[in-house]
């Protein structure tokens, strides 16, 4: 998975069509430059490899549009599903990187309520068994004659684990509350 295909189809989606000069200002607002390493060479190769994959359509710029840019992007049917799966594996998968999270947070919104609880929730259940994999690897290398320090790798994976766990539950239990307009919410 990668959090630039992620981004770059969530921005061409929620603009309805967008140009790469447009993807790339959103990008940027959100600093998205920094926590995931979107250059905007990389927000133009995604656009063009994903309209030869036929996840995004090209579509001609209107007179008078704002950028530099001559040939603007729609999201098709199959970069719609594309986008869906992404944001799913983003959000539900403890082995996404941060800034795939990060992406995925940023385009939460867009899901169902208790669709985006559910994906929350099976992240919570992997979480939890890492946590307690780590646990017990600390507790068996009290028995190990060499490499114990092996054991600090273990106490980073087992903090990591519940600093993840702490963030989910917490934002399973904000959104269970009501918290921020989801995609199925009555005022969208």
């Amino acid at each position: 998975m990668s959090a630039t295909r992620l981004l770059v189809l969530g921005v061409v989606r929620m603009y309805g069509r967008a140009h790469g000069y447009q993807v790339r200002r959103e990008l940027l607002t959100w600093s998205a430059d920094k926590w995931a390493s979107v250059q905007p060479g990389s927000i133009y190769h995604a656009l063009k490899k994903m309209a030869a994959e036929d996840l995004l359509e090209q579509v001609e710029v209107e007179p008078g549009e704002s950028g530099p840019d001559r040939v603007a992007y729609r999201i098709t049917k199959e970069g719609d599903q594309e986008f869906h799966l992404l944001l799913a594996k983003a959000l539900s998968e403890p082995t996404a990187t941060a800034a795939e999270v990060a992406a995925g947070v940023s385009f939460l919104t867009a899901l169902p309520r208790q669709r985006a609880i559910s994906l929350l929730e099976h992240r919570l259940v992997v979480l939890e068994s890492e946590e307690r994999s780590a646990s017990l690897m600390i507790r068996d290398t009290a028995h190990w004659e060499k490499a114990e320090h092996v054991a600090e790798l273990f106490r980073l994976w087992s903090a990591q684990a519940r600093t993840g766990l702490e963030w989910t539950r917490s934002l399973i239990e904000r959104l269970t509350a009501g918290e921020y307009e989801m995609a199925d919410d009555p005022s969208r």
